[in-house]
């Protein structure tokens, strides 16, 4: 309905005004950052021979962006938004052999009557034809046909051989239906061929959009979800890149037994399950939640990565774990002990809840014995407010 709304207010703006046009975001200059090295590196291999975009082009996506990462003046609505992040990852890519494509949905003169438009059909990659692709995007209106987009998004991979990167942008806004059994039957048609990639593009009004695209890349278990202001920057923006088209090798004498990404030698915590997020030394930590000092409560804006290790623990079942807080060195030691202990214990309570006893759950409090960062600076101070999981057996 609010769609519906957002579509009649553009038109009778237009009617009173005779311009209903946005006046164009001017964002910072982005300086991609060189990835050409991955090409040559024996450590690195390209893993995705093909990427298609689902594009949100939808009437939600004329609200304004709110939600941080990308500065722009004027003050950018979200469809700005999609656009400048996929243009800052056409200029990341490095040069490789690829196809492209790209879809968008909506209604009206911003896609179709049919609430989806082709854009571009899938062809061989290049900077220039893909840019004019993003260009395509001018507009958005009418309401959020992702399911009927999807379904077609089946036929515009068929010709592809290889492994496709799915990357879907959308603030997961009131969508017509639920996009998941799409997914499914996509999924169901091309398997591991096919990885689906998220990024939300949405105000913190539209978190509920957040976790169905988190639950849609869960759907295609090779991809993952990020969003607009993780990937913004030119290091977010490599880091993105660098997972969706690349994975890398292990040299012979060394090994990843669990797959973390953290070789054996380095690995203190070697039986880390698959999907789990992990620090510099293999250990499982969620990655990103920051306690206020003094507090244990968990925020809202945190719920989705405490979503996202819930989503692994579902995946194994019948892990034990212990959830281990972490403070930092503001007060003392005994009062630290016990804030770490809550902190542990919150966490706990929400994993218990959301992961339906699929695994068995501890939790220990470790004061501010156990740092991973300075605690001579504000931010290291912030790493060591923590909260990791530890794989018991």
């Amino acid at each position: 309905m609010k769609k519906l709304l957002l579509l009649t207010a553009s038109i009778a703006t237009a009617i009173l005004s005779g311009c209903a046009t946005h006046p164009p975001a001017g964002f910072q200059s982005f300086q991609a950052k060189d990835l050409s090295a991955l090409t040559r590196s024996k450590e690195y291999q390209q893993k995705t021979n093909n990427f298609f975009i689902i594009n949100d082009s939808s009437g939600s996506m004329t609200e304004t962006y709110m939600n941080g990462g990308l500065a722009a003046d004027p003050a950018a609505i979200k469809l700005e938004i999609e656009k400048e992040l996929l243009s800052r990852m056409n200029k990341t890519i490095p040069n490789i052999t690829l196809n492209s494509g790209l879809r968008s949905f909506g209604f009206g003169k911003c896609t179709s009557i049919k609430g989806t438009k082709l854009n571009q059909a899938t062809e061989s990659y290049s900077k220039s034809a893909f840019n004019a692709a993003i260009e395509s995007l001018a507009c958005g209106s009418g309401g959020s046909p992702m399911d009927k987009t999807i379904d077609h998004t089946q036929n515009d991979l068929a010709a592809n051989t290889g492994t496709t990167a799915l990357i879907i942008l959308s603030d997961g806004f009131e969508l017509d239906r639920s996009p998941a059994p799409s997914a499914q039957a996509l999924k169901a048609r091309y398997g591991d061929n096919v990885c689906i990639y998220t990024i939300w593009v949405g105000n913190p009004s539209d978190a509920e959009g957040r976790t169905t695209l988190l639950n849609l890349s869960n759907l295609g278990a090779c991809g993952f979800s990020t969003d607009a202001a993780s990937i913004s920057s030119p290091t977010g923006m490599a880091k993105f890149v660098e997972k969706v088209f690349f994975k890398k090798l292990f040299p012979m004498a060394e090994g990843d037994a669990d797959l973390d990404g953290v070789f054996d030698s380095k690995d203190k915590c070697p039986t880390t399950p698959l999907g789990a997020t992990v620090d510099v030394q293999g250990c499982w930590i969620i990655k990103g939640i920051n306690f206020d000092t003094a507090k244990h409560n968990i925020k809202s804006q945190y719920y989705h990565l405490l979503d996202n290790a819930a989503t692994v623990l579902k995946r194994n079942p019948g892990l034990t774990i212990e959830v281990q807080g972490h403070t930092d060195n503001v007060g003392s030691d005994k009062y630290n002990l016990g804030l770490s202990d809550r902190r542990a214990n919150s966490v706990k309570t929400y994993l218990s809840n959301k992961a339906n006893g699929r695994a068995s759950l501890t939790s220990h409090g470790y004061g501010e014995s156990r740092p991973v960062a300075t605690n001579e600076t504000a931010n290291g101070r912030a790493q060591n407010r923590r909260v990791q999981l530890k794989v018991r057996k």
